[in-house]
């Protein structure tokens, strides 16, 4: 379902329109004053249409969870995007001393991602043309893995034996923090670089 561009306007500019979520599980759209359903909710996302989802009783920000469970009813669709392995690998990160570093790295991966995905797109069409066949689509995915693969190792500098030699050092925690600002400048470089922005 389409959405069409639905914004709150206050005297300071645009503002992400409100979504409350009831009980009942139920979405209410406040600029539109219409009950909504999640499909609504990612064709707004797809639109580029900024939202926030409330719970309509106690004000709390759900967009995070509302989102997810988009993903969920996108990926039960049949409409599959994420591999089974890269699932695996973010459980396993749940609980691990780079947690906390996660979500700045996916967000840097989507973000050089989507600044190259008009480039991906065009050279996509160039090399296997309108329709794809099969094995074309396995040697892109074959691709799509090494890059992931590569870009998963980039964690490595984080974590095994260089943090237990700072730490049984008793390095500040100051240090320890400079050093994952200057390595997650590097990963960024290295994103640029896997996805061809030079």
């Amino acid at each position: 379902m389409a959405a069409t561009a639905e914004t709150a306007t206050t005297g300071g500019g645009t503002e992400p329109v409100i979504i409350k979520k009831y009980a009942n599980r139920r979405l209410y759209n406040t600029a539109r004053s219409s009950y909504v359903t999640l499909d609504h909710l990612a064709g707004m996302v797809r639109d580029g249409q900024d939202f926030v989802v409330r719970d309509a009783k106690t004000g709390e920000d759900i967009t995070r969870a509302v989102l997810t469970q988009i993903i969920f009813e996108e990926e039960t669709k049949g409409a599959s995007m994420l591999p089974t392995n890269f699932l695996r690998k973010i459980i396993s990160l749940y609980g691990d001393s780079l947690q906390s570093v996660v979500p700045g790295y996916l967000e840097a991966s989507m973000d050089a991602f989507a600044r190259n995905q008009e480039q991906m797109r065009e050279s996509v069409t160039r090399l296997f043309g309108a329709a794809p066949g099969m094995e074309n689509f396995e040697a892109l995915t074959r691709r799509n893995m090494e890059m992931f693969n590569q870009a998963m190792r980039m964690f490595t500098p984080f974590g095994g034996a260089d943090h237990e030699r700072r730490s049984a050092k008793g390095q500040p925690a100051q240090d320890e923090l400079s050093e994952l600002k200057t390595q997650l400048k590097q990963m960024q470089t290295q994103l640029d670089r896997i996805s061809g922005k030079n």
